[in-house]
């Protein structure tokens, strides 16, 4: 089946791609939340995800997004910013030994919330000015070099607390 790429999405639109990503970060959050379950665990998959996703981003998709006249720089560079900041909340977070712990929690809210507003004002601004100014070729191009470059970090073990702690440190000079 081919598919026509005026038409719907599809499988590589950077777009869907990156939402795909903002929704399981958001599953992920519900896990480390229920003292229940598996934090720690669910803690390594969203710190992998988090880095390479935010990576990704900065490598592939903002550039080429800087260079549409109708999709805000300086929403590029906040977000540039609020992955920073996200970076230094997930070290926060890393770095506490007892999941079950009320240092945790604070740390770990600290952490959504971060994430969280990151998320929605990408998917107010940069997201749609994506849907509105890049043609769908352009966006299915974008998302395969999305796609690569975040399972490039995930295999490099991107979410590790010395290479989330090196991001911050270098963030920092």
């Amino acid at each position: 089946m081919t598919r026509s790429r005026t038409a719907a999405p599809t499988d590589t639109d950077v777009v869907e791609l990156i939402l795909r990503d903002h929704r399981r970060m958001e599953d992920l959050f519900r896990t480390m939340r229920n003292a229940e379950a598996d934090r720690a665990g669910a803690l390594k998959e969203f710190a992998a995800l988090l880095v390479a996703h935010a990576t990704a981003e900065e490598r592939e998709v903002y550039p080429a997004l800087r260079r549409y006249k109708n999709v805000d720089d300086e929403d590029v560079e906040h977000g540039v910013h609020e992955h920073h900041e996200g970076n230094e909340a997930l070290l926060a977070l890393l770095e506490v030994a007892d999941t079950g712990s009320d240092e945790w929690d604070e740390k770990l809210e600290d952490l959504v919330t971060a994430v969280n507003h990151h998320a929605d004002e990408e998917e107010r601004t940069l997201l749609n000015d994506a849907r509105e100014n890049v043609a769908p070729e352009r966006r299915a191009e974008l998302g395969e070099a999305f796609a690569a470059a975040r399972e490039e970090q995930l295999e490099a073990g991107c979410g590790s607390v010395a290479h989330v702690r090196h991001l911050v440190e270098s963030a920092s000079d």
